[in-house]
């Protein structure tokens, strides 16, 4: 293995930290403490392990976190009930409900209903427009944590050929949009794309985001680029456990890229963080103080 490897752990560890900087400044200098709230419907196991964590890191950095479990039996209405009375919650400055939810509830619907001001995962559609139009905005937590892993590698990305592998409404199209921004030339393409390996070739920092496990070998990579692997798929192994692997062969990627993310330690810590950012800066833009500027990946 030739190709550096993108330390997304540690990182993630490094913004958690100014982040919790930030908010012992908010409490002493305002008074203000940001909250997340967190609403989880079901029993996915999966699931809960994510809203655990979440949980943890919140009130590691010294914020409020607000976990909502609510049985799979939960209508629709109840739910977006639960989204009004936090969003009329002042304490309450950042919501995020799990996906995936019960058949019974549309996802869209939920998302819509989420004030698009504590909308720190980024998938209301007015964020999105707000993104797409390059007016200042939350950022969708993933997208912008592969774009801190990028930056963490080259300090400027213009100029750059990028390409997303993933066209999803999560990360395929907001990450196109904020690679844009830096002035990198974007190229997004799917399963119906002609020549995938061959598109996938030109890129200087290839995105992957299928969610199809080792679906990319090194056929894909040209010589040195940089890869972020988005993919977390579990598989079984030879002894029945299931390992955590991504959409990207890394050892085999690895030696021919110049960096990549490893999976697990890569894309996934630096969700959370981002998460975590969007928070802190929701609460500062809803008390009209200054948005903190923790990372040169964000403008």
């Amino acid at each position: 293995m030739s190709a550096h490897l993108i330390d997304g752990t540690a990182l993630s560890a490094e913004l958690r930290g100014k982040i919790a900087q930030a908010v012992t400044r908010l409490k002493q200098q305002h008074d203000l403490t940001p909250g997340l709230a967190v609403v989880l419907v079901g029993t996915n196991p999966a699931s809960e392990v994510y809203v655990r964590n979440k949980a943890a890191k919140t009130t590691a950095v010294g914020m409020r976190s607000f976990l909502h479990t609510l049985p799979d039996t939960t209508s629709e209405a109840e739910l977006l009930t639960l989204v009004a009375d936090l969003n009329a919650d002042p304490a309450v400055h950042g919501i995020l409900v799990q996906l995936p939810l019960p058949a019974q509830i549309d996802p869209q619907k939920v998302i819509a209903a989420i004030d698009p001001d504590k909308d720190v995962d980024g998938l209301h559609p007015l964020t999105a427009g707000r993104l797409a139009t390059g007016l200042p905005g939350i950022k969708p937590c993933t997208p912008l944590g592969c774009l801190i892993l990028a930056k963490s590698v080259h300090a400027s990305l213009a100029g750059m050929e990028a390409v997303i592998i993933g066209r999803s409404n999560i990360v395929g199209k907001p990450l196109a949009h904020l690679l844009l921004a830096e002035n990198a030339t974007v190229t997004i393409a799917h399963s119906r794309s002609r020549d995938l390996p061959g598109i996938a070739r030109r890129a200087d920092l290839l995105c992957v985001a299928v969610g199809r496990p080792e679906m990319v070998d090194k056929s894909f990579v040209k010589p040195g680029a940089t890869v972020i692997d988005v993919g977390i798929n579990r598989v079984p192994t030879a002894s029945g456990m299931r390992r955590l692997v991504g959409d990207v062969a890394l050892a085999e990627v690895a030696e021919i890229a110049g960096a990549i993310t490893p999976v697990p330690g890569g894309v996934g810590p630096m969700t959370i963080a981002c998460l975590l950012l969007n928070t802190l800066q929701a609460c500062c833009a809803a008390n009209r103080l200054p948005k903190p500027a923790l990372s040169s990946a964000i403008a």
